[in-house]
C-alpha cells in the first residue's frame, strides 16, 4: 500500500469516528428530551410516552 493509501484510510478512520460522536450525541439528545417528557408529562396534563 503506498503512502497514499495510508493518508486516505487514516482519514477514513477519521472520519467515521466523527460520524459515531455525532450519531452518539444525537441519541444522547435524545434521551434527554424522552426524559423530560416522562417527567413533565404529568404535570402538563399529556400522555406518557409509553
Amino acid at each position: 500500500m503506498t503512502w497514499v493509501g495510508i493518508l486516505i484510510l487514516i482519514v477514513c478512520i477519521w472520519l467515521a469516528f466523527k460520524v459515531v460522536g455525532v450519531l452518539f450525541k444525537i441519541l444522547l439528545w435524545g434521551a434527554v428530551l424522552v426524559g423530560l417528557w416522562w417527567v413533565a408529562a404529568p404535570f402538563l396534563g399529556l400522555p406518557r410516552p409509553f
